[in-house]
């Protein structure tokens, strides 16, 4: 286990009605908030209703950024630093998913800084300082609710990039499982696909001494592939929207990965395909990730081999650690498929044409993966992989 220092500063608010804490919360920070939703299935399902209504019982004044995106845009992140700078903003509020606080934490950093928010993103400057935001969250997914991390997509040059920085954590983020009872079926299982994404990309490292953290990220994947099938049968049940939102939220806010550093080389492989294809995320992790692992399986066998046994139940008698680890791999593909997942490129119309753009997109920054440094060649034998 490699020494750690471990801070996150979000008040998590979980529970049934708890939207009535924004009365409390926001006055906190200032009297001018800019609220930050998607495509307005919020105004539907009656969320932004009560958001509206509590933020008028703390007696603020609101400004709407509407329209985020799926795969947030810069050029969404840079209305909304239009805003917050000439309005006087105070605080942000993100109602909506990942991409929605993504988005937000974008916009609270860029609004504190002088150039343009994208060289926060592609890190030419770093960000030092933002505005204090808060989510309400309706995805299980990302994790953004309880994390500094943000993806930013330009889309006029197919760029897609992972960012963060200490000042980018939530204030406060309010977890009502009844907030996801509307979200799709489709979207719901991308989310659990990201959730899971999430652990594998913690899972598999090199350092030693890591037990806690193995067993941690175990019963997290067991949980959520003994709730999944559940929930995709029953979209309204609280009892185990709760326990996915949940998930969620542990499988990225830290407490998984004290004292090492995962790959995360999966997570780079695709943000360039849904920078060139804005394909959903979970969808192409589910996709991509099988087939990284069978591209490093040999790398070191003996973990994918614990993984198969203690998360996928594989009998190890008599297989070598690489068969074991194979028919584990083989596992995790079947299970995603029976929630509906997708399995290839072509699902998506994605062929051949465009993967050597793709894998040029992946290579911006070099060499990249923590448990296995990948080269361009292996970008591209993923994605043929994966076709």
């Amino acid at each position: 286990m490699d020494n750690f220092t471990f801070w996150n500063p979000t008040k998590l608010i979980f529970g049934k009605g708890q939207i009535e804490e924004l009365k409390k919360e926001v006055p906190q920070y200032g009297k001018k908030v800019l609220l930050v939703y998607g495509g307005g299935s919020i105004k539907r399902n009656g969320l932004y209703d009560s958001v509206m209504d509590n933020l008028k019982a703390a007696g603020v004044e609101v400004f709407e950024l509407s329209g985020v995106e799926p795969n947030p845009r810069i050029s969404t992140v840079r209305k909304g630093v239009d805003i917050c700078k000439q309005e006087g903003v105070d605080f942000l509020l993100a109602v909506g998913g990942g991409s929605v606080i993504d988005c937000t934490k974008a916009i609270a950093a860029g609004a504190k800084y002088d150039g343009d928010a994208w060289d926060l993103v592609t890190k030419k400057a770093m960000a030092t300082d933002a505005l204090p935001f808060g989510t309400v969250l309706t995805l299980a997914a990302t994790g953004s609710e309880m994390n500094a991390g943000s993806v930013i997509t330009n889309w006029e040059t197919n760029e897609k990039y992972g960012w963060g920085s200490p000042v980018t954590f939530p204030r406060f983020s309010i977890l009502d499982p009844v907030n996801t009872f509307t979200v799709p079926k489709d979207q719901t299982i991308y989310g659990i696909v990201d959730m899971m994404s999430h652990v594998f990309e913690h899972y598999f490292h090199q350092t030693e001494n890591t037990e806690f953290q193995d067993r941690m990220c175990e019963s997290l994947l067991l949980t959520v592939m003994e709730t999944a099938p559940k929930l995709l049968e029953d979209l309204e049940n609280y009892e185990h929207r709760a326990t996915i939102l949940y998930t969620g939220t542990m499988a990225l806010n830290g407490m998984l990965s004290m004292g090492y550093r995962g790959d995360w080389a999966t997570h780079n492989i695709e943000h360039a395909v849904s920078a060139v294809y804005d394909i959903p995320h979970g969808g192409g992790l589910a996709i991509l990730f099988p087939n990284w692992m069978k591209h490093n399986l040999k790398v070191n066998p003996e973990r994918f081999k614990k993984m198969a046994v203690r998360v996928f139940g594989v009998n190890p008698v008599g297989k070598t650690a690489e068969e074991t680890g194979l028919e584990g791999i083989g596992k995790l593909r079947e299970f995603w498929n029976s929630i509906g997942a997708p399995s290839r490129l072509a699902d998506y119309g994605i062929d051949d044409s465009k993967i050597e753009l793709m894998a040029d997109k992946a290579m911006a920054n070099g060499e990249f993966g923590n448990f296995n440094k990948l080269k361009r060649e292996d970008v591209l034998k993923i994605y043929r992989m994966s076709l």
